[in-house]
This record gives C-alpha cells, structure tokens and sequence, in this order.
C-alpha cells in the first residue's frame, strides 16, 4: 500500500508595517529569505519606493487596513516607536500573530497589556531581537559557555557610532521612544539577559553630549550581578578605537574587536542566500593567564534564524524564538536604567516573581 503524500503546512502570509531604514534593510529581506514566509503587504505612503523593491507585493498606506486585511496571518511591525504597542494591540485584537521590532513599547504598562492580549488571543507575539544572531555574540557567547576565561569577573559590550551632526528624523527628536539607548539599549540589553539572566539591580548615566542635541546620545549603564559586573555603552561620538565586546574571568580575558557584517551586508544587497551572507573575519582573541594572545575563529551569524524561527511556530509549533516575557524583561531593564540616571540611585528590576519564575 502506497503511503499518502505528507502534506505541507501552508506559507504564513505577512504584511510589514513600516518601510523606512528598519523595514526596509531588515525586516523585508529577511521575511523574504524563509519558505514558510510570504511577504504579501506593505504599509507605505511611498508605493514607488517599495515597488523598486518588491514589484509584486501590495503597497497600502494606510497601516490599519494593512494589518486587517483578511489575507494576511502575521503582522510585523517596524513602523516608529511610538506606534508599535496601538498598531500591535490592533492586530492582535484582529486576530493576527504579531512581531514587533525593539523597543517592543514604549514602557512596561504597554508591554504587560500587550502580553495580556496575546494570551488571551491565542495568538503568537514575538519581538525581533535580531542581534542574538550576530556573529560577534555567537563568537562570544560559545568561548563564556565553554569556560574558556574561568569565573567571569567584568562583561563589556559596546555599541558606538560617530554621527557627530544631529540629523532631522524621528529617532533623534525629543518624543517617547526616540534616543539612543531606545535604539541601541535594546540589542545591549536582550543579549546579556541571554549570557547571565536578570541583574540584581542597574545603575545607569543616559545625557545628551552633542550641540544641539534634543534626546539622549551616550549611554552607560552597569548591570549588577552578584560576582560580576556587565558594562553596556553606546555612543554617537565615537570615531574608533571601541571593541565590541570584553569579558575578564579567573582563566584570562577574551576580547572581540569588530561589529557584525550583516547590517552592512543588507544595506549593500547582500541576502542570506548568498556565499557570504554573515562571515565575519574579525577573531576573538584569548589572552590566557601568562598574557599571551590566541586567535579564535567567529562563527558565521544569521538573523533570519529569528524569522525561520516565526515559521516554525506558527507551521510547526516550534518555540517562539523571542517571547514576549522575554521582552518584557528587556524593557524592564531599560526603564530601571532611565530612572537609576535621573535618581542617581540603583534600582532594581521592576518584574513580579511570576515575572521572574517565567524567565527561568
């Protein structure tokens, strides 16, 4: 007897929200790269913008009749940060699975609410934590979890830019949601919750150090654990001389020089498909106790894992690949961070104990 053909789930249909630099670099290649993700919508006000792009997708420019449509499965939302908690909580409420780029909301009223909503749904709500897929955390993260510096004393992990001049766009005005430890606070944050889980408590120095600035543009904050510290920095006044990441342990130091190549590659056209898609040269290198310095290889990274990750739980059940208590904690951190600049005090992480007993 002949055995029945298996049958394939079908392709989630997606409608992206938002088509500035993040929708446009990130969200629609990288949507575009999965077999089980077929990107059908567009939320633009610029239809020629996108269609240079994707001819074939439907260009709507208006957000809410985008995220209603009654074709689309799942909702990305990659639109300003100040919309994402009303347009998520939309979809959600229309019954479509929702990924929301970081910040996840705006604070953790909104997030709480949102998670509510998803749940009571039933639906999937997912955060696009990309960098968890960056060659230079894969690199680091593989040395710290095979022990190769010992007891971790000190975790740095910087993010920096040098765009000295401020610049007319949303990110860089004095609204909710905009500045930068909004924008780079996030990745810092998401990553170092993946290595050591949550801090004890959180100091933080968050200014404006550029003429003419309106939001903060230099952060510094230190994530306290009870036998380390995690430094998390980021700047827009840095022209050079950053390392990406630096752990200290009772077995030696490993330092990571170089950033993740796939930000670069996308805005050059390189897609996840191609040879080169994630390599990164740069090694980490491995001071051991007498000093001496060891080259260790980057593995490759890959952030449409995270989207191949959407497929399989919605297609195939699969864990979410980024939860939204997961978020929840990220921001938590964020808000504690804002208030320890503005008080000047510790604070800690502002979870209940059901809160915390999920992250374990």
């Amino acid at each position: 007897m002949s055995q029945a053909p298996q049958q394939t789930a079908p392709r989630i249909k997606v409608a992206l929200i938002g088509y500035g630099f993040v929708g446009k670099t990130f969200h629609a290649p990288l949507i575009s790269a999965i077999e089980g993700l077929e990107l059908i919508i567009i939320a633009s006000s610029d239809s020629e913008k996108v269609h240079r792009d994707y001819p074939a997708v439907e260009v709507i420019a208006d957000p809410e009749t985008a995220i209603t449509h009654p074709e689309v499965d799942l909702v990305v939302i990659a639109s300003p940060n100040a919309t994402h908690a009303p347009l998520a909580k939309l979809a959600l409420l229309a019954n479509k699975h929702v990924v929301v780029d970081k910040p996840f909301t705006l604070d953790l009223a909104e997030a709480r609410e949102l998670i509510a909503i998803a749940g009571q749904q039933q639906r999937l709500l997912s955060v696009f934590h990309n960098r968890r897929w960056d060659s230079d955390f894969l690199a680091i993260k593989t040395q710290l979890q095979a022990g190769k510096i010992g007891n971790i004393a000190q975790f740095e992990s910087h993010m920096d830019r040098f765009r000295p001049q401020v610049r007319d766009r949303w990110r860089e005005k004095a609204q909710p949601g905009s500045g930068l430890w909004f924008d780079i606070g996030p990745h810092l944050i998401d990553q170092t919750l993946q290595l050591f889980g949550l801090p004890d408590s959180v100091e933080g120095n968050i200014c404006l150090l550029r003429e003419g600035a309106q939001i903060d543009d230099w952060a510094h904050v230190i994530m306290n654990y009870p036998q380390h510290r995690v430094i998390l920095h980021c700047s827009m006044l840095a022209a050079g001389g950053s390392l990406r990441f630096v752990a200290h342990g009772t077995e030696g130091s490993l330092v990571k020089a170089g950033i993740d190549q796939q930000e670069a590659q996308l805005a050059a056209g390189v897609r996840p498909e191609d040879d080169i898609w994630g390599q990164d040269d740069d090694p980490v290198v491995y001071y051991c106790p007498e000093g001496k310095a060891h080259s260790l290889a980057t593995p490759a990274g890959d952030q449409s894992r995270y989207y191949q990750g959407i497929a399989d739980a919605l297609r195939q059940g699969a864990p979410n690949p980024v939860s939204g208590i997961e978020a929840l904690a990220v921001m938590a951190v964020m808000e504690a961070a804002v208030a320890a600049s503005q008080s000047g005090q510790r604070q800690v992480i502002a979870l209940t104990e059901q809160e915390i007993a999920k992250l374990r």
